[in-house]
């Protein structure tokens, strides 16, 4: 068969060579310490979704830096009155928004409370957002695109908001009382599954009610080996920064190597279901597996057993991956990791 990446059998045991930075333990408990201390001031108001089984809700809460992000919270609308749900947290895609409030209420159709984050400064790849970004990129080179913004240093790189942003939506999803904050989900296709990764590993040991981690072919893993093996989507376009801005390389390897999956995989703790696709060119295989292999790894003690995890492997698809197919598996999974 054609192949983007290494071997299955390679790739079933392939680590990445990132070395977490000496002080990133030490930089995401500022950052988090500095995004806490503003209040998180969740509010929501139904609004009209010309969908009868339903019930749908505008969402904002205080981000990064206090920004206010959106979102869409979706509920069964004939659902008990006495009875908290089950949540899913949905993570979107690069360059998506949340889209129109009808767009995508999968998880409520399944009886979840579904809570679509918007993404800051995205919505302009086809699927709309309501979310700017209103941070200035100071000494920022950047090619088009957000891979480069604010990545002259690792306190103004855009994604720091965004992971920021992803742990703030779990707290606000946890607060509202139609939930059942011991039972959150996080999920989310390529930035949405690097998102929940992210926000899986930042909440260990400050967020309780994690039960589960979705991450359907997740970017943002193996930066280094991403970068140098991606042939499409938005890897490239830290490779065309840096054909222009040769000097810059090591510096921007070392500050993406604090935003690296990898890392905040290894802290996480909830169970996981990932999912990787063989041919995919825009998130290598290789850089899913280095991710998994290393998810929840960083916390057990010795003699210890980590978070049970499991990967789907789509041999003969692209970035595409499982789609439906894997969603009905993410719901299988769901059923059984919700009722134990």
């Amino acid at each position: 068969m054609p192949t983007v990446d290494m071997p299955l059998q390679d790739l079933r045991n392939y680590t990445s060579a990132a070395r977490k930075p000496h002080d990133f333990d030490a930089f995401w408990d500022e950052t988090l310490a500095e995004a806490r201390a503003v209040p998180l001031a969740p509010a929501y108001s139904p609004v009209e979704n010309l969908l009868p089984l339903i019930d749908s809700f505008d969402v904002s809460f205080a981000g990064y830096g206090g920004d206010r992000i959106r979102g869409w919270l979706h509920l069964p609308a004939h659902r008990s009155p006495s009875k908290r749900l089950p949540a899913v947290v949905q993570y979107i895609g690069y360059s998506g928004g949340r889209g129109l409030v009808q767009q995508d209420t999968t998880w409520a159709q399944a009886g979840y409370a579904h809570f679509i984050m918007d993404t800051r400064g995205q919505g302009y790849g086809g699927i709309t957002g309501a979310t700017p970004d209103p941070h200035p990129s100071a000494g920022d080179m950047a090619h088009p695109g957000l891979m480069t913004r604010g990545l002259a240093s690792k306190e103004d790189y855009y994604y720091r908001r965004l992971y920021v942003d992803a742990f703030r939506a779990i707290e606000t999803v946890q607060s509202f009382p139609q939930v059942d904050s011991d039972n959150v989900v996080l999920a989310g296709i390529s930035q949405g599954g690097g998102l929940a990764l992210a926000a899986a590993g930042l909440s260990a040991g400050r967020l309780n009610g994690i039960r589960a981690v979705l991450a359907d072919v997740p970017f943002l893993q193996d930066l280094p080996r991403a970068i140098n093996l991606a042939q499409r989507g938005p890897y490239p376009e830290i490779t065309a920064f840096l054909s222009r801005h040769r000097n810059h390389h090591e510096h921007v390897l070392e500050v993406l190597n604090y935003f690296d999956g990898v890392h905040l995989a290894r802290r996480a703790t909830a169970p996981a279901l990932f999912s990787v696709a063989l041919l995919d060119d825009v998130c290598p295989p290789s850089t899913v597996f280095a991710s998994y292999n290393s998810y929840g790894t960083g916390r057990p003690r010795p003699r210890e057993q980590g978070p049970t995890k499991s990967i789907e492997v789509y041999h003969f698809n692209g970035h595409e991956g499982g789609q439906e197919h894997h969603w009905v598996r993410q719901l299988a999974y769901l059923n059984e990791s919700l009722a134990s």
